[in-house]
């Protein structure tokens, strides 16, 4: 079985990518062909049975999307820190049953649509804005020691100590919610940090899922962070949420509260806007 393999040397379950291609080759892989960040495209169109994606979730979406572009299977070998769309889609963590699931010779795919930002950049977990980009840098220097524990510490410093923020979000070109709020989450999987959810998203229905959790008292964020651990969040009564094909997230707020954490990666912007790409990846599922 051919495999183009897209890998991220970065992440920090990969010690050395040759490990990777042994991996594959050793779970029935024929030939595998490795291509760099940025060449998702070229191992898309490769002509190989499947491509692979080893790397953390930052890495997973323009993988995603040119594999939907180019017709041809994914699969995910987590290598990251949180391997939050792993989580999400039931994918195994250890990266050996992982490449069984990658080259199983009788494959169950499942299709996940793939969200894109304005300005080209693609994500299937979620763009967030406010305490979840606070919390990614408070975790970022801790992640080497604490693993995917880092991300909760993180989000308790940014619970005790990161500023509301003021948003004005419009779905579908109507507006939804202006005001201040703790977070934003533009979602595709609805999954990010480490195990936190949104809650009932559907990865394949064509719409992005729009949660707001708006700002009030600092210890109702207890609260919060209870139903984004369990999953429940957009459950809680006072948390707006909706569907929409496309979303627009405008932060009227001071340089230091500006951004996005979009698949886990900072992104310094005042606006992001992003819909779902007419395309499904079909990932390749246990």
């Amino acid at each position: 079985m051919r495999v183009a393999l897209i890998i991220n040397p970065a992440s920090g379950a990969i010690r050395d990518p040759a490990d990777i291609v042994a991996l594959l080759r050793s779970a029935g892989a024929t030939e595998v062909r490795s291509f760099a960040l940025g060449e998702e495209e070229a191992a898309a169109r490769s002509g190989a049975d499947r491509m692979v994606v080893a790397g953390g979730d930052g890495t997973i979406g323009p993988s995603a999307l040119a594999a939907a572009d180019g017709g041809v299977p994914l699969a995910v070998l987590p290598a990251g820190t949180a391997n939050d769309f792993a989580r999400a889609l039931g994918l195994p963590l250890d990266l050996e049953q992982a490449a069984r699931v990658a080259l199983s010779p009788t494959p169950t795919t499942r299709p996940v649509e793939v969200c894109v930002t304005a300005d080209g950049r693609p994500f299937v977990n979620a763009a967030n804005a406010g305490l979840a980009v606070r919390a990614a840098r408070e975790a970022r220097g801790l992640k080497a020691r604490l693993g995917p524990l880092a991300y909760g510490l993180g989000a308790v410093r940014a619970g005790l100590r990161a500023p509301a923020i003021e948003v004005d979000v419009t779905l579908d070109g109507r507006p939804f919610f202006s005001g201040a709020a703790w977070q934003v989450a533009v979602s595709g999987t609805g999954h990010f940090g480490g195990g936190s959810a949104v809650g009932d998203t559907d990865p394949d229905d064509g719409l992005l899922d729009v949660t707001v959790v708006p700002a009030g008292a600092r210890i109702a964020l207890a609260r919060r962070a209870y139903g984004m651990r369990r999953g429940t969040l957009d459950a809680q009564h006072d948390v707006p949420h909706a569907r929409a094909r496309t979303a627009r997230v405008h932060m009227a707020t001071d340089a230091e509260g500006r951004g996005f954490n979009v698949d886990g990666e900072l992104v310094k912007v005042a606006a992001l806007e992003a819909h779902v790409h007419p395309r499904r990846a079909e990932v390749l599922v246990p």
